[in-house]
């Protein structure tokens, strides 16, 4: 196949054109940075939020994988109109689909099923924009229903998936998105305290990259070969662990005694979820295969051998007040 990936310097971006690529399949990118890992694959510079969407000079491709966004949850409650402008890229996306009569598969997550703690596992029909919890959330929960308006009005055959929490190589430029594992490296590497927003008891259902992307190649062969049409799946591992947890495996895979600190959980921030996995499992054949214990070390292995782009990271962005949430449910 011939795949069109948005968001291709990202983590998942980048994992997944190269293992298309070791797949057999042609791959083109597209990007407003540089990809600092890799030059493996074809990619265009270009900011989708700009009127017009995608352009013409793009190679003929047989689906597109659209991962492009904003994904900072604090700097879009920081900074809404970044919520606005993924909304924008998905239209972007939608009108190029449209035009070329091409599939989609778009990258969701776990945000959108809020974090009022009605389920212990959270399946793809119980999201509801009601309970949305961050700009960032509503952002995909308003891309996923022009996602379902272009299938209905227009015939789009689509994929969506919602991932949580993943993590693993290429995850490690902290200057440009912080993410809880390689940011706890970071940290604990330069023996400095961590610290979990939420409390003790924060759980989240973490996925590493590679059962990531196993997902994500099954979604694309399957939406190009008629076979899985239309759908929203969850790509996780199914288990909780606390975010401690996460802080202990790492810790102890660095021989460090951590340092944490404990602080309420931050406006837009969802505190429990642990993923309904089945769909995924009974429509693609898909089965995680990396729990967080075999995933943390291999984390850690990687991001030793690669230190180069934390080097410029120089610390968390520090919360005032008014950023904590207010829980009233």
């Amino acid at each position: 196949m011939r795949v069109l990936v948005t968001g291709s310097s990202g983590q998942i971006g980048t994992n997944l054109a190269l293992r298309l690529q070791r797949d057999g399949h042609e791959v083109f990118g597209v990007d407003k940075r540089v990809n600092p890992w890799t030059d493996e694959f074809r990619y265009l510079l270009q900011d989708l939020t700009f009127p017009g969407g995608l352009g013409n000079d793009y190679p003929p491709v047989d689906v597109v994988v659209h991962l492009a966004a904003h994904a900072k949850v604090h700097e879009l409650v920081r900074e809404p109109r970044r919520a606005l402008e993924n909304t924008i890229m998905t239209f972007n996306v939608l009108e190029y689909c449209r035009a070329n009569e091409l599939p989609l598969v778009f990258s969701s997550t776990r945000e959108v099923y809020g974090d009022v703690h009605r389920f212990e596992e959270y399946g793809e029909a119980t999201a509801d924009f009601a309970f949305t919890e961050s700009p960032y959330s509503a952002s995909k929960i308003a891309s996923e229903a022009l996602i379902y308006s272009y299938a209905r009005c227009y015939g789009l055959r689509y994929l969506v998936f919602r991932f949580s929490n993943v993590y693993g190589r290429y995850d490690n430029d902290l200057s440009r998105m912080v993410r809880v594992v390689p940011l706890f490296i970071h940290r604990l590497l330069h023996d400095e305290p961590i610290t979990v927003y939420g409390g003790g008891e924060k759980t989240l259902d973490f996925t590493y990259i590679d059962d990531c992307v196993d997902g994500l190649t099954r979604g694309v062969e399957a939406l190009a070969a008629h076979s899985v049409v239309n759908e929203t799946i969850n790509l996780a591992y199914g288990q909780g662990n606390t975010i401690v947890r996460a802080a202990e495996l790492i810790a102890g895979e660095l021989g460090i005694d951590p340092q944490v600190v404990f602080t309420p959980a931050l406006l837009g921030e969802v505190t429990h979820y642990i993923a309904d996995i089945r769909k995924a499992h009974d429509l693609l054949g898909w089965q995680p295969q990396v729990p967080l214990d075999e995933g943390i070390p291999r984390a850690v292995e990687w991001f030793r051998a690669h230190p180069e782009h934390a080097a410029d990271f120089v610390g968390d962005w520090v919360p005032q007040e008014a950023d904590f949430k207010v829980v009233t449910y």
